[in-house]
């Protein structure tokens, strides 16, 4: 801008203007995942960091730091730490602050100053003397206004809107009133908002485990607060350490249940810290830290004294269990089994992941019916002899080993599911069998003696326990 140097302009002219001009090869994908990354970075001013829009470019970012600001000393020290340490990346930034995002992005593009603030309700000023690219206007628009005379913002807002609207369409009349907040602008966010959030800087930056939990510990409390006042519990929970050199480390932890135990989460997030392939990486340390609550869902209070041992022992136990075993196996490791509408044993049940939600409740089983502790992935074969065609097993060999049914309960039919294009097969006689040794089996056989052409066959289902 200082050069003289404009957007769109020949390279000839461009060099005509700057002697010692540089050339460089654009390679916008390396620039669009270089932003995000200064994005996430950004996330230690304020919870909500947004792109721009395809109008506005791709070399910047939107913060909305209206409830952070006061926690660097207003939005001047906001400011000032913010220029400081993108100055010391060897980034070179144009900074701006207005109420509006439309007049912040105006300022920063258009105006003399590297660095400005408009104060609240002086947006019409500030963008009066800026040029009409300043409104993210199409270049088609602009070059139709300039024609017509029009070379500042300040020279349309006192025309009649009504030709304005019919003459150059409703986006110039909207960008206008987005920039002068007269209408709201939506803007879409790097990263999804926390629900709840705490941040810290330090003034001198930590680097160990035990000071990065400490720390953790104290801002897990401020959200646990949060959470209790609203009567809520945090089912995701992130952690975010900034280091020194603008790098970010996230960590997320999945809780199987909602939660708002300080002590419990930073446990979780020891054991997670622990499965770092490479350990922190602090280098040269770690200068802020935020947590954030992703998702949260209603926790109504509980009592927490006079109960019985029994009553103590609820359903948190399990699931401080469940975000135990998370963070030392991995996201996912853990699975509830849960019930699908289906009489097809290997289809009336499904796994889902234990952080998506509580144990599922399970419908009562019918008296008759018989259902192992494990459930093979797919029947396997076996050979039997029975007494007679239609009887139980006396006998199978199932695995090259052969057993010898002490006894045997049943069978229970079970039909194919006609409705549908797999249908499952034949119908299943089933029954439980224990062997000499004491071991039970759960096996079936596909198919009725004399009905059809299919001969038969065994298989082995489940083992009990």
């Amino acid at each position: 801008m200082r050069s003289g140097l404009v957007e769109g302009e020949l390279l000839s002219n461009a060099r005509s203007k700057v002697l010692d001009l540089q050339i460089r090869d654009a390679d916008p994908a390396a620039d669009a995942a270089a932003l995000e990354r200064l994005g996430l970075w950004c996330l230690r001013y304020t919870p909500l960091v947004m792109a721009w829009d395809e109008a506005s470019g791709s070399d910047g970012l939107f913060l909305e730091v209206e409830g952070s600001a006061h926690l660097f000393g207003g939005e001047a020290g906001l400011m000032a730490d913010l220029a400081r340490r993108l100055g010391s990346f060897g980034l070179s930034a144009r900074l701006a602050i207005a109420d509006t995002a439309g007049t912040a992005w105006a300022v920063a593009h258009h105006d003399r100053d590297d660095a400005a603030i408009v104060p609240s309700g002086e947006e019409e000023r500030a963008l009066h003397h800026l040029p009409l690219a300043a409104l993210r206007l199409p270049e088609t628009t602009r070059s139709l206004l300039r024609r017509l005379g029009f070379r500042r913002i300040g020279q349309l807002m006192g025309q009649p809107r009504a030709p304005l609207a019919a003459r150059f369409g409703a986006e110039f009349l909207r960008r206008l009133d987005e920039a002068l907040g007269r209408v709201p602008e939506p803007l879409a966010a790097l990263v999804a908002p926390p629900a709840y959030e705490a941040r810290a800087s330090f003034v001198e930056p930590i680097s160990s485990q035990e000071h990065v939990l400490e720390a953790a510990r104290h801002l897990l409390g401020e959200v646990a607060r949060d959470l209790a006042h609203d009567a809520m519990g945090a089912r995701r929970m992130r952690l975010l350490l900034f280091r020194v050199d603008g790098n970010v480390l996230s960590l997320d932890i999945g809780l199987a249940a909602p939660s708002r135990d300080a002590a419990h989460m930073a446990r979780l997030l020891a054991l997670r810290l622990e499965r770092l392939p490479a350990g922190l990486e602090a280098d040269f340390g770690f200068e802020a830290m935020a947590v954030h609550a992703l998702a949260a869902e209603s926790m109504p209070g509980a009592q927490a004294v006079l109960t019985t041992d029994d009553e103590r022992a609820d359903a948190g136990s399990l699931a401080r269990l469940v975000d135990t075993l998370e963070q030392r196996l991995g996201a996912g490791s853990v699975r509830w089994l849960a019930p699908r509408q289906s009489h097809i044993p290997e289809r009336a049940v499904t796994g889902r992941a234990a952080a998506d939600g509580p144990a599922p409740d399970w419908p009562a089983s019918s008296p008759g019916n018989i259902r192992p502790l494990l459930l093979l992935a797919r029947p396997e074969t076996a050979e039997v002899l029975a007494l007679i065609p239609e009887g139980p097993p006396r006998q199978f060999r199932w695995r090259g080993v052969l057993h010898q049914v002490a006894q045997a309960q049943g069978p229970e039919r079970i039909g194919p599911e006609w409705w549908r294009r797999d249908s499952g097969g034949p119908e299943r006689d089933y029954y439980a069998v224990e062997d000499e040794s004491g071991r039970r089996f759960w096996l079936y056989r596909a198919g009725r003696y004399g009905a059809g052409d299919i001969t038969p066959q065994w298989f082995v289902h489940g083992v009990f326990a």
